[in-house]
């Protein structure tokens, strides 16, 4: 039986992959030097398709890391030297205002309940705070904050940097790159890729402040700091040997989704998510979890359940859906279903004949 993950990552694998994969192995790709004009040539491929597909204008900087946890790290150690400032409504956003903590830093928490989104004029940032810290959608609950909720941000604090975690909306989500400064993310969920690559976007000023620190003496990490990641990338290259068969893949899909059309599979997204949230809002033994519909995050769709839902799981499984639990506390009381391009229309329409 084919199974088909609708769990928010790793997720499905996006169709073109399975031949991307065995292209890169009947060339080597596996195999090449990660200092090689053709591995050159593939950074600067997947760096160019990114950019035009996500429209990242041309004073931001692509690095290639781990992870996106990495990532929250790498962005902490370099763009704050004492404070930052985190909107937390759910597990990853908190571990964001985590890691910041762990770095000895002394971050300002601003606190949502899990399943709701924030409000501008709740929202005091610290004045002492250089980088806020912005969690567009929150992996956890579901809860999806408007690329124009970050662009206000931006224009009410045009002084302090912003940092952006996409990692379970993009490319779905429409940003305004004039009005962020950092945004990072992982391969495995929204471009359908196995897990193992994060991707940092930052600007010249993200740079200009990891300089300073280190011109202060400030700990901006090692061999994984800002500048020395430039350093390499303005060469087409990584700071040690990368995932290199993972950069490739990466590459490939953005061009994939360029022939598609961001524009269309955006559309298909919002088909995709307002059938399967009509279908939790009309069904006795599910509700969804965000009850504000502005909140509510396209990409992934979290709802509560009247009983236990790992039993609702496991049978779903064997009819070859699989279904991403609750997370942390709401394990057993959620399910969090994958809306990404990987996910066709028929792929959902098939699963919610089977919920129903």
């Amino acid at each position: 039986m084919k199974k088909i993950y609708f769990t928010p990552g790793p997720t499905e694998l996006y169709p073109t992959v399975a031949a991307h994969i065995e292209n890169a192995l009947h060339e080597d790709i596996c195999s090449i030097s990660h200092r090689s004009s053709r591995f050159k040539d593939i950074f600067k491929a997947t760096r160019d398709n990114l950019k035009i597909l996500l429209e990242i204008p041309d004073n931001f900087h692509i690095f290639f890391i781990g992870s996106a946890t990495e990532a929250m790290e790498r962005i902490i150690e370099n763009c704050v030297q004492h404070k930052s400032s985190h909107l937390v409504n759910g597990a990853f956003s908190e571990r964001f205002y985590k890691t910041a903590l762990d770095l000895k830093k002394e971050p300002q928490k601003i606190m949502a309940s899990f399943g709701n989104g924030f409000y501008e004029h709740e929202i005091e940032i610290d004045a002492d705070s250089e980088l806020i810290c912005v969690t567009q959608n929150e992996t956890s609950t579901g809860v999806a904050l408007s690329p124009d909720f970050i662009s206000r941000m931006k224009r009410r604090h045009p002084e302090k940097l912003i940092a952006v975690d996409v990692v379970s909306s993009v490319p779905y989500a429409a940003l305004d790159y004039k009005f962020l400064d950092c945004a990072f993310f992982s391969v495995q969920k929204g471009f359908g890729l196995p897990a193992g690559l994060g991707v940092i976007i930052a600007n010249e000023r993200c740079i200009q402040k990891a300089q300073s620190l280190q011109e202060k003496d400030f700990d901006i990490g090692s061999y994984h700091n800002f500048p020395s990641l430039l350093k390499q990338a303005q060469k087409c290259q990584t700071s040690e040997t990368p995932n290199v068969l993972a950069i490739y893949l990466l590459g490939k899909v953005c061009a994939d989704y360029l022939q598609s059309g961001l524009s269309e599979i955006r559309k298909q997204t919002e088909i995709k998510s307002v059938a399967l949230y009509e279908f939790f809002e009309n069904h006795p033994q599910y509700k969804p979890f965000v009850k504000e519909e502005s909140f509510r995050s396209h990409t992934i769709i979290v709802s509560e359940t009247i009983s236990e839902s790992s039993s609702m799981i496991s049978r779903a499984a064997k009819q070859g859906f699989i279904i991403g639990s609750g997370y942390g506390n709401y394990k057993n009381r959620h399910i969090r279903i994958a809306n990404f391009p990987v996910h066709s229309l028929d792929n959902v329409k098939s699963l919610l004949v089977y919920l129903r």
